[in-house]
């Protein structure tokens, strides 16, 4: 399971705190990273036990919970520039007068009107999330979506992926597996996107790669290794350096 499968299926207590806890080990569902049970870590000379050290990961990696889920893209947050803005605010601890001095916008009052706007929004979001959880136990139709990566650049119909999808356009476009060479570039974007998505398991997480070893791999895959470099920055999946010297999974 990758980490947006984990990320997604996780309950909203374990997204609140950023993590999961499996058998043997806690794992980050921002990043994937894993840490295992039992093991003592060393931290600015402290030691911590696992659950402590995760927590201490999600500071040191991420900021916080918060400030990562508020940074991903509008279609999967559902806010907008000016409700995301006015979110990170609150969560600063502003006051009303702060936030409005900050902003100009307005007065206190506006602000006030924010406020009860977002907390509308969050009572609509209960409700439709208890609609959704009741239909799943009715709907015997509704076909398996596969989740959205995280990284998303623009969360649109393309993603309207389908599990029975993939398999049938994994298998037209990779013939050979996921691991062999591809077939022909996909034209369709849905088709690009699901098989970019299995191209970047050919990559490490947590990895720099140097842009001609970039090219190394990316050329066993196909001839046009610049194209299909291009699209994993453009669909959100690989991050490069501004002069494209390294590249490396986005989380």
């Amino acid at each position: 399971m990758d980490i947006s499968d984990n990320f997604w299926n996780a309950s909203l207590e374990e997204l609140k705190r950023g993590y999961i806890q499996e058998s043997d080990s806690y794992i980050c569902l921002l990043c994937g990273e894993k840490i295992e049970k039992g093991i003592i870590y060393h931290h600015d000379e402290t030691f911590y036990e696992a659950e402590r050290y995760m927590r201490i990961h999600i500071e040191n990696a991420h900021q916080s919970v918060f400030d990562y889920l508020i940074g991903l893209d509008k279609k999967l947050t559902g806010l907008t520039d000016h409700q995301n803005h006015l979110l990170r605010l609150f969560y600063q601890g502003k006051s009303d007068k702060e936030v409005q001095a900050e902003m100009g916008i307005g007065s206190t009052s506006t602000i006030r009107h924010h406020r009860f706007a977002l907390k509308e929004k969050e009572r609509q979001a209960k409700t439709f999330l208890a609609i959704m959880e009741l239909l799943k136990e009715k709907d015997q139709h509704a076909p398996a979506f596969v989740p959205p990566h995280k990284t998303a650049k623009m969360v649109d119909d393309r993603y309207a992926v389908t599990e029975e999808e993939q398999k049938e356009i994994t298998k037209k476009f990779l013939p050979e597996g996921i691991n062999g060479r591809l077939k022909k570039f996909p034209p369709k974007e849905k088709q690009r996107l699901i098989i970019l998505r299995e191209i970047t398991g050919r990559f490490e997480k947590d990895r720099i790669y140097p842009e001609k070893e970039i090219n190394q791999i990316l050329e066993t895959i196909y001839d046009d290794y610049v194209l299909i470099r291009r699209y994993l920055i453009e669909y959100g999946f690989l991050e490069r350096k501004s002069d494209g010297s390294q590249y490396w999974l986005k989380k």
